[in-house]
């Protein structure tokens, strides 16, 4: 876990500084950072993601037959992690194709499915 996580792509805008040298949070960017959890910390949407990055990009329909709900739901689902700047959209034709538009996201995923498994361990994750 003492491992710097790889850093954002240089076409995202210059690297980012280590956590470890950075300032201290500021009360407005630990709320943003708890905004983005909480949009996070729903299974839905964790699995539509993860699909995502499976896929690229992806249409409603093939992400709601991906997780198994109806495309109505999927979308609103899919609008919560649009209107975090989490994912882009791009109509072709009468369908919205879905895509992370940001690696830090995957990396994310990464690391969080990485620390459930290795809590899990002990309990059959």
């Amino acid at each position: 876990m003492g491992t710097r996580p790889p850093q954002r792509d240089d076409t995202l805008g210059p690297p980012k500084p280590a956590l470890h040298h950075r300032p201290l949070l500021t009360p407005e960017q630990a709320s943003a950072l708890a905004s983005i959890f909480k949009v996070l910390a729903n299974d839905t949407r964790l699995r539509l993601l993860h699909a995502l990055v499976r896929a690229g990009e992806l249409c409603v329909g093939d992400l709601a037959n991906a997780v198994g709900m109806q495309p109505q739901a999927v979308s609103n689902q899919l609008q919560r992690l649009v209107d975090q700047r989490i994912l882009g959209a791009r109509r072709h034709g009468n369908n919205v194709h879905y895509r992370i538009v940001d690696p830090c996201v995957t990396r994310l995923l990464d690391y969080g499915l990485c620390l459930a498994e290795e809590v899990g361990k002990g309990v059959g994750v």
